[in-house]
């Protein structure tokens, strides 16, 4: 493998050849302009729209540069220091699909002449890295879901629901959403661009899923490398968005934008190879899962609290996190995990190991996530497990849910954390975490948290003004 952290920008930057073959190709295509986007700490995109004529100074890490201390949640520096360059990767090039004229690229950001310890991309390409020298490649497969929304009457509702609103006529008593066939066909005109869009970028569309809320929808395209995942969930963000647009609509990634609706979720659907043959390692003999992966999951449980800290990254999170919810239109139970356990296809557990792949899924995940710091912190937890052949214990076969507290103690197993305070609290007393993260990226990413989890708690919401205003 071609080195893929480096610690000095000049080793980073693309080779003259690359930079001439790729200017030609974009150049026969009609690119205009170019989107060169880094990665700030919530895992948004930022960048600086740039003339085509800039390609190659852009390459030789001589194009815009970014002051990102002063707009990214990461007051480290100050107005005296120097700006962070972006570095192109000229193997994430993609065309905008919602315009032509326009070349996406991801760019890893330098600062004085060492890689930004506040670059998340490089904080997973360091771990990619590790993986590689310990004989690994990492593969990964994401489930985005999300909404598609409208405004009525300057308020937001779900763009595809038919049903009258509570008290002004019958709804159904349980949800019809998921996998109905009218639903798909009256949304059709929107997922067909999004299937066509996404095989064109060479994705590998298997099925688009009408989810359990109104109006929810959920994306199944095959899984690549994980630094290519984490780039392909990024830039899926933004094209979800550019592409509802055209239809009226917008889209929200929260987890929970309503009482009594299913969580929107993206499990991560992680792997690995063996550079020597590149064989699936958790791929074992008679169509069985192999030692290996269930050192895998021992990992990955045991850096559970930290990995959800950063995969279910906001307040709104963990409402989705629970069993069940009063009223819950679809059924009784939310299919959303409350433990750190793993099971055999058990979806009551964190951690699933499914039937019909060899790899490990982890549950608590949403799109809100950065994942580049999720996925480092998946890959490094992994590694770990592997590494020190971590025993997970016995897969949990039985509904979770149903379990008292004296048989989850008897059984050994945690809960997740029950809110965002709890688990960024571990987050930052985690020594593991830190040694991925780096110093500067866990006490930023921990203080934009808090900051978080303070105005939280100190909002009022309706529910507390219904609950006890004439209560009490």
């Amino acid at each position: 493998m071609t080195k893929i952290y480096h610690t000095k920008m000049a080793d980073a930057l693309p080779s003259k050849k690359r930079v001439a073959e790729e200017k030609a190709r974009l150049e026969k295509a009609g690119i205009k302009y170019i989107l060169s986007c880094w990665i700030d700490m919530l895992g948004l995109p930022k960048t600086k729209p740039i003339p085509f004529a800039e390609f190659e100074a852009l390459c030789a890490g001589k194009g815009p540069q970014f002051a990102v201390h002063s707009v990214s949640f990461v007051p480290e520096l100050g107005p005296n220091d120097s700006d962070q360059i972006p570095v192109p990767d000229l193997d994430s090039l993609v065309i905008c699909p919602w315009d032509k004229t326009c070349v996406w690229v991801f760019s890893d950001l330098w600062w004085e002449d060492e890689p930004y310890n506040l670059c998340p991309r490089q904080t997973l390409k360091r771990a990619v890295q590790n993986a590689d020298d310990a004989g690994y490649k990492a593969f990964c497969g994401i489930e985005p879901e999300f909404i598609a929304m409208r405004y009525e009457d300057g308020q937001p509702v779900k763009a595809i629901d038919d049903d009258p609103l509570p008290g002004e006529g019958l709804r159904p008593r349980r949800q019809a959403f998921g996998y109905d066939v009218e639903y798909s066909i009256d949304s059709m005109e929107f997922l067909k661009e999004l299937i066509d869009i996404v095989n064109d970028l060479g994705w590998e569309m298997k099925d688009v899923v009408c989810e359990g809320a109104y109006s929810q929808f959920e994306l199944d395209f095959t899984y690549t490398n994980i630094l290519q995942m984490a780039d392909r969930l990024v830039f899926l963000r933004v094209l979800l968005k550019e592409v509802a647009k055209k239809y009226g609509m917008f889209i929200t990634f929260m987890p929970k934008p309503t009482i009594g609706d299913w969580r929107s979720g993206a499990h991560i659907n992680f792997s690995m190879t063996s550079k020597t043959d590149n064989k699936n390692i958790f791929e074992g003999k008679d169509g069985k899962f192999s030692d290996v992966a269930y050192h895998a999951v021992g990992g990955l449980i045991k850096h559970g609290t930290s990995i959800t800290a950063i995969a279910c990254s906001t307040v709104n999170s963990y409402n989705g996190l629970v069993p069940i919810v009063g009223g819950f239109e679809g059924g009784v139970y939310t299919w959303a995990p409350t433990t750190m356990a793993y099971g055999d296809n058990n979806r009551s557990c964190m951690i699933r190991l499914p039937q019909n792949r060899f790899c490990i899924e982890n549950r608590a995940a949403d799109m809100c996530m950065n994942p580049y710091l999720s996925l480092a912190m998946t890959t490094a937890s992994a590694l770990d497990g592997i590494k020190n052949k971590i025993d997970p214990g016995k897969p949990l076969n039985l509904n979770l849910y149903t379990l008292t507290p004296e048989e989850m103690e008897a059984s050994n197993i945690k809960s997740l954390p029950r809110n965002l305070l709890e688990a960024i609290e571990s987050l930052n007393e985690d020594d593991f975490a830190r040694e991925v993260l780096g110093d500067s990226m866990l006490l930023q990413f921990f203080s934009y948290k808090k900051d978080e989890w303070d105005r939280y708690h100190q909002a009022v919401t309706d529910w507390e003004v219904q609950e006890f205003l004439r209560l009490y």
